[in-house]
């Protein structure tokens, strides 16, 4: 049965807000994307007020939630101070943009008062490595799939999650059409393919949908698939981030002990000034750098064997070198990566003895020992 708006608001008109007035004559709620089941929207409340109003955001998604035919909810508190208003006072307790409290610990090196301090680890899950570059169009998301393949080769039990709220890829790199169903425990359940359980917003939303969503919006749903999925027991949950350095890569670094990130460049300068701003940010979060890999390399010729450094070569290994952290190798640009990729049958699955798999199963190596 279709859900529709009308039938969220009047689930929505059951919910109070703070001073007892019914959310829906509130004049907090955002436009209300209600579509295949799955509702998207926002309360918006002045940051002052922030730390009441997270009780209201956690009753309205559950009232959502009961609606018969909805299979995902996510609502998102968005939490911003108007002109002149003095900051909120800080407390440990007080989560903003909707974020639900959990279990806190300090990292090692994080002061008490740090966001980092209330990082907790997702249970089953041995290390959360991040896979990110300073600017798009450089394959991330395809060697992020390749990379948790190989890693899958070498004898770890991966796990995917991509965090590109505005541009999914992992659902046309791996060729799943399905959506995820929920358990018992109202968890979503990954989409197994390839050995790897998988979870992107992709498989929530069609494909030609805008997600014209504001930061609240994309750190709620990142929240959501990190913590509200049945991943079970894995070695490395492998996290393809969007593009630069905003809202998404600080939620993940705020929220979960990353044991490192992996920053995907190609060799040309403007590239790697980007790739440098990536490794600045997680340093500045206390995330260290597991190394930089130089995707698109270099070009050689399927027909005559010629090689050709399309976009100059070496640059991110000197990068490396210069910013002392490893460089994992040199991938180059072929055929048959880009056209494995866009049929939904990743190179190392699809061409397991390959050139380009050993290639991939070498930095899988070089990262496996760093972690």
């Amino acid at each position: 049965m279709a859900v529709d708006k009308t039938q969220v608001l009047a689930a929505l008109r059951a919910v109070t807000s703070p001073r007892g007035v019914a959310l829906t004559d509130a004049k907090v709620l955002s436009e209300i994307t209600a579509s295949d089941g799955k509702v998207f929207f926002s309360i918006n409340v002045d940051a002052n007020e922030a730390k009441a109003w997270e009780e209201v955001r956690a009753r309205a998604e559950a009232a959502v939630r009961a609606i018969p035919g909805i299979t995902t909810a996510m609502v998102a508190l968005t939490a911003e101070r108007k002109p002149g208003a003095a900051a909120a006072p800080a407390s440990s307790h007080q989560h903003s943009h909707g974020v639900k409290p959990v279990a806190q610990h300090t990292p090692h090196g994080a002061p008490s008062d740090s966001p980092m301090g209330k990082q907790a680890s997702i249970p089953g899950i041995g290390s959360i490595i991040a896979v990110a570059s300073g600017k798009g169009g450089v394959g991330k998301s395809t060697t992020a799939l390749n990379l948790a393949l190989a890693l899958r080769d070498l004898g770890l039990r991966v796990g995917l999650l991509d965090a590109d709220i505005y541009g999914p890829s992992v659902p046309r790199l791996t060729g799943v059409r399905e959506k995820p169903t929920l358990n018992d425990a109202k968890k979503m359940v990954p989409i197994m393919r390839f050995g790897l359980p998988l979870m992107s917003i992709g498989f929530l939303v069609e494909e030609e949908t805008a997600m014209v969503w504001r930061g609240p919006m994309v750190m709620s749903a990142i929240r959501q698939m990190l913590w509200d999925v049945a991943w079970g027991e894995l070695d490395i949950l492998v996290v393809d981030m969007p593009p630069g350095t905003g809202d998404a890569q600080l939620t993940l670094a705020q929220q979960v002990p990353l044991r490192g990130v992996v920053i995907v460049s190609t060799p040309q300068d403007l590239a790697l000034i980007d790739a440098r701003r990536g490794i600045a940010m997680f340093d500045k979060v206390n995330v260290p750098t597991l190394g930089i890999i130089e995707n698109m390399s270099y070009f050689q010729c399927p027909e005559c064997g010629t090689r050709s450094d399309i976009f100059g070569h070496g640059g991110a290994r000197h990068e490396a070198e210069r910013l002392k952290v490893p460089f994992l190798g040199e991938i180059p640009l072929h055929m048959s990566i880009r056209t494995s990729s866009d049929a939904g049958t990743p190179v190392v699955d699809s061409e397991p003895d390959g050139v380009h798999a050993a290639i991939y199963r070498s930095i899988g190596e070089h990262i496996k020992g760093r972690l």
